[in-house]
């Protein structure tokens, strides 16, 4: 059964009356045909109305969509069904929200790693909602490290609602994981491509997220903080999350506007939920693109490049 956010409601009522056309259809030989193409040209109008002007925290929103693809989902389509995860950090214990590993994408292979936030109830709880502990990005980094060895290149796939803020994730070195990932992942020598493909919230986006080129889906975003705890820390209220979402200038379109990410990929009409291999064929065709060009660099021009990008972003002022 389809889930549908609250703006999403003239979406609903048309897939509805799609539903129970085919329910009248399957109890008798009724011929349904022209009315179900009329039907589908109105979901199809329906679906570009409403997401040809969503506001930032209606992306957000979708963002979060129960239907969206996850990252395994992704994984599994860009590397053809090849793909062998690698588990542990090798000190502490095997991440469940972080996963990785090798595939074979076109014949290429490819060192994949991203978080995972579980499709169902229990399979969220399993993967911690997709909030990693310190292990989990000693694990990625681990990985990206024998992709180096292996001269493989790393795409990573970003889906979060942060770093787990747990007090035993402090106690074993959140800080210190995330930052050791940034250092490490602006030196590598192979080529990295970050893709957002859902939530990119604070330090545990940015873990796995210092790229060659960084991308992000159409209605993703990616921010220091969400627009709830922005506005909780500064309202004292989740009540003005909207205009949180506004103010932090955190979707795609604002993203790449100023210069933070390198490219935005287009999602299907209606979302990435509304067709998951669909969404993913984009973001292939993308990735494949880029990490064409990108192999093509000198290794040591490649990280220099990298390391210019990232620092040219903000602003540094001296003080006398």
């Amino acid at each position: 059964m389809s889930t549908f956010l609250e703006f999403e409601s003239p979406i609903q009522n048309i897939v509805e009356q799609i539903e129970k056309l085919n329910e009248v259809a399957a109890e008798g030989e009724v011929d349904i045909k022209a009315t179900l193409k009329d039907l589908n040209k109105k979901l199809l109008a329906a679906r570009k109305e409403v997401y040809g002007k969503l506001t930032p925290w209606q992306r957000v929103q979708v963002s979060r969509h129960p239907d969206r693809p996850y990252t395994m989902r992704y994984i599994k389509y860009l590397s053809d069904d090849t793909f062998i995860e690698l588990h542990g950090d090798r000190t502490v214990k095997d991440d469940k929200a972080m996963v990785g590993g090798f595939g074979l994408m076109d014949g290429r292979t490819v060192m994949f790693i991203g978080q995972q936030k579980g499709v169902n109830t229990k399979m969220r709880q399993y993967r911690n909602f997709g909030m990693p502990n310190p292990e989990g990005y000693r694990k990625a980094l681990r990985l990206m490290k024998l992709a180096e060895k292996f001269n493989k290149p790393v795409i990573t796939l970003i889906d979060t609602p942060g770093a787990f803020p747990g007090l035993e994730a402090e106690e074993r070195g959140q800080g210190e994981a995330i930052a050791r990932n940034l250092l490490e992942m602006s030196q590598l020598k192979v080529p990295i491509i970050c893709v957002i493909i859902g939530e990119g919230a604070s330090g545990g986006a940015l873990g796995i997220g210092i790229g060659d080129k960084v991308l992000m889906l159409e209605n993703s975003w990616y921010s220091v903080i969400s627009p709830e705890n922005c506005s909780t820390i500064l309202w004292r209220t989740w009540d003005y999350k909207e205009q949180a979402a506004e103010a932090l200038k955190l979707t795609a379109t604002d993203m790449f506007k100023n210069g933070l990410v390198d490219g935005v990929v287009p999602e299907p009409v209606g979302g990435a939920h509304a067709d998951p291999d669909e969404a993913c064929r984009l973001v292939k065709v993308e990735v494949t693109k880029q990490l064409d060009k990108l192999i093509k660099l000198d290794p040591d021009k490649r990280v220099d490049q990298r390391i210019a990008k990232f620092c040219r972003m903000g602003v540094v002022k001296k003080v006398k």
